[in-house]
């Protein structure tokens, strides 16, 4: 499913079509060609600051974010690269805590292009190229690069032997280029392993477990999973976590849902099986309330679409677009049945299961409204409605998130709660339209 890009800018606009012209149009792996690439200016991928490498199906986004809040904290500098956008492409390269702003966006994007010409390099592959060249020329004390797909063969698996790197939660996803087994999904992913780099891990089963060992061995990569090398235990106001270093008590994160508890400790971990950026405890605990990460269970502020709901409706939105994204959110979503009424707005990419991501969210709610993805394939609404109703739900179709509201408003006396999920591009045409857009 390729990515899609616009720009008020009329400079970036123009070397995001001259991308389109230039790209395959779709998703595609390997290395060689952002390796030619790569090389054609001139390897800036050897010359980043220390990096925090971050796979994983579910959570890299959060675990990111609260590495790059650790480390700011700290009073270091950071830069950050991610995918995708939500409703600016700057929002991808971040540079010394600040998206990269239009002028130098433009004039980068520019330079890869030319470079790029005659290779059928991919959309991810230039943004890719475009970051590393923007973090080797920005002095700063680290540099986080999360995966965008898979991990052995994704685009950001050209870097060197990284600081850290680091893998989240595992799920079934993109089979299509991953396979439908969890074993050889986390086989991908531990393919960014690098010979002498400490590789943290969660828990995962025992045939997982194994699979990231075996490539982590044939890679010369350390590993240090959750259960083994370290642990993290939630209570209701703290995280408590332990490695051979000692203990460490962490508020609960700001960010909503028991599973960001884990995200965090993950980004601990990884901060403390590396050496080369110094971050002092007292910074990672600063990283629980400061990280943020938009689209993951955030609460919309009052903005001009969440006016179609009545004032006393909470209206949340996240991304979640596959089983084991659904499953923590429902857990939280199963709290909000004693507040009163709920209702989910839902829309998905038509490459996504959608089945079971109804199953787990449509039993938390009273009314379900699925709507289209802008500008992408995706699961007609009406055939969303249909599942629902076949599962015994109640569904209603609308033809954006506005509408949506305005059709629970009116279905629902004093709905307490509204979650819009089932896409990370939903969720960028939601913060846009409520003037929320990140910074």
């Amino acid at each position: 499913m390729p990515d899609h890009a616009r720009s008020d800018h009329p400079a970036v606009q123009a070397q995001l079509d001259r991308l389109w012209r230039l790209s395959p149009g779709a998703d595609i792996l390997g290395l060689e060609r952002i390796t030619t690439l790569l090389a054609r200016l001139g390897d800036p991928q050897q010359h980043l600051p220390p990096v925090f490498h971050v796979a994983g199906t579910n959570g890299k986004g959060s675990t990111c974010a609260f590495l790059r809040a650790a480390i700011e904290a700290s009073g270091q500098s950071v830069h950050v690269y991610s995918s995708p956008h939500l409703v600016r492409f700057n929002e991808r390269i971040r540079l010394n805590g600040h998206l990269i702003g239009d002028e130098a966006l433009a004039s980068v994007l520019e330079e890869v292009l030319v470079h790029a010409e005659g290779i059928g390099a991919s959309f991810f592959e230039v943004t890719t190229a475009a970051a590393f060249l923007c973090f080797a020329r920005t002095p700063a004390s680290a540099a986080i690069i999360e995966v965008g797909l898979g991990g052995r063969l994704d685009a950001t698996n050209v870097l060197p032997p990284p600081a850290v790197c680091g893998i989240a939660a595992l799920g079934i996803d993109h089979e299509a280029f991953l396979g439908p087994k969890l074993a050889g999904i986390a086989r991908e992913k531990a393919g960014i392993a690098k010979r002498g780099t400490p590789l943290v891990t969660m828990d995962y089963a025992r045939p997982l477990r194994e699979a990231i060992a075996e490539v982590a061995a044939a890679a010369g990569a350390p590993v240090f999973a959750r259960g083994q090398a370290w642990s993290s235990a939630s209570a209701r106001y703290a995280v408590t976590y332990e490695d051979e270093q000692g203990q460490l008590t962490l508020p609960r994160p700001s960010l909503t849902g028991g599973h960001q508890s884990r995200n965090l400790a993950l980004a601990v971990a990884m901060l403390r099986h590396q050496q080369a950026v110094l971050i002092p405890g007292e910074a990672m605990k600063r990283a629980a309330s400061g990280a943020q990460w938009p689209a993951r269970m955030q609460l919309l502020a009052p903005g001009p679409l969440t006016a179609n709901l009545p004032k006393m409706t909470q209206c949340w939105l996240d991304g979640a677009h596959n089983p084991s994204a659904a499953t923590p959110i429902a857990r939280t979503m199963a709290g909000w049945r004693v507040e009163g009424a709920t209702a989910l707005v839902l829309g998905m990419l038509a490459n996504k299961e959608a089945g079971p991501v109804l199953e787990k969210l449509g039993g938390m709610v009273d009314l379900i409204v699925t709507v289209p993805v802008p500008d992408h394939a995706c699961h007609p609404p009406e055939s969303l409605a249909s599942h629902a109703r076949a599962l015994g739900l109640t569904a209603f179709t609308a033809s954006d998130p506005a509408h949506a509201l305005t059709t629970i408003a009116q279905r629902l006396e004093n709905p307490a709660h509204v979650l819009i999920a089932g896409s990370l591009y939903l969720a960028g045409q939601v913060l846009s339209q409520n003037d929320e857009a990140p910074q």
